[in-house]
């Protein structure tokens, strides 16, 4: 049993920062690259908040949670958690971001609650919903939902109408077959104006969120029913794969450092891979790169014998 706590201040992306050459190893090195380098160091001097705690930089954050990880590992009875994954100690901590993910039941959940969960109090609660009564029809055709394919995927705006409708931002949402971490998704897009006005709801200038109603005299008006913004959310999983996947689906990401990333790779690949894409043209000495190749049916002409290659046929052929 593995759990995710995901929440809107969730780590960022921890690799370590490269070599501008390894960065940029051609030419391409710009303008952005200093930036980029300042940018980073920022980050890794900036004090973190987390559960309650303030960290002087990010380092001394991961590094305090993962010795807690550490220590709990040694404990015989948490090991004895049912579904608990096989694997060395070692090996779940390079896999884990405490305390929002762990490789193995999350020891930090009940943390996790403590700080953003709201106690129970008969005297004083007023939660009043009706149950959702309405129709829900999600295409599996978004960007987001087609990014990683698993059994019985839900696409994440299904799930957004639910939890507008029974939440307010800021509550915990508990998914316990999280699968790729689709309800992590929603619960922090419901904070997303756009997203959430793509499901045939307004959002007001004060955030609340409204919906059409017919009534009893056939008249269409807008409704409040929630509000706009992000809810957190509890994810779990017997599967190690798929809380790997929903960790990675709710994480931050640096777009940047992506690209840059991206950049590197796509380069190292082409420098061992694109010699099967050079061509040399039909003068017999320029040397050209292949963009794609087009194979195609070669007919017998039954009169003369002469063969007709189909792509460059002018006119139809007919046998």
């Amino acid at each position: 049993m593995i759990s995710l706590a995901v929440d809107n201040q969730m780590a960022k992306c921890k690799h370590k920062p490269r070599p501008s050459e390894q960065l940029f190893p051609d030419s391409q090195r710009d303008l952005f690259e200093k930036s980029y380098q300042e940018k980073l160091k920022e980050e890794k001097n900036r004090a973190v908040e987390c559960l309650g705690m303030t960290f002087e930089n990010d380092q001394k954050h991961r590094g305090h949670f993962l010795e807690k990880l550490r220590e709990k590992l040694k404990d015989p009875e948490f090991r004895k958690i049912e579904g608990f994954p096989i694997g060395e100690d070692e090996n779940i901590l390079a896999l884990s971001e405490p305390p929002y993910y762990t490789a193995c039941p999350n020891p930090f959940i009940e943390d996790f609650i403590k700080q953003y969960g709201k106690p129970y109090d008969p005297e004083t609660d007023n939660y009043r919903h009706e149950p959702f009564a309405a129709d829900v029809s999600e295409g599996k055709n978004d960007p987001i939902y087609n990014a990683h394919s698993y059994h019985t995927k839900v696409p994440h705006k299904a799930i957004m109408r639910y939890i507008l409708h029974y939440t307010e931002p800021g509550d915990v949402v508990f998914d316990g077959f999280c699968g790729t971490g689709m309800t992590g998704v929603a619960a922090q897009l419901c904070g997303d104006k756009t997203t959430v006005e793509s499901l045939g709801y307004k959002v007001d200038k004060d955030g609340t969120i409204c919906q059409q109603e017919t009534e009893e005299n056939g008249k269409s008006v807008w409704k409040p029913f929630s509000k706009l913004g992000e809810r957190r959310a509890i994810l779990n999983d017997l599967s190690p794969a798929a809380t790997f996947i929903a960790y990675n689906y709710n994480t931050p990401l640096d777009v940047g450092r992506f690209e840059r990333e991206a950049r590197r790779i796509l380069k190292e690949v082409e420098e061992e891979y694109g010699w099967m894409y050079d061509t040399i043209h039909t003068d017999g000495k320029t040397k050209g790169r292949i963009n794609y190749t087009v194979w195609s049916d070669v007919f017998v002409c039954p009169e003369c014998a002469e063969e007709v290659v189909f792509w460059k046929a002018k006119e139809p052929f007919y046998s």
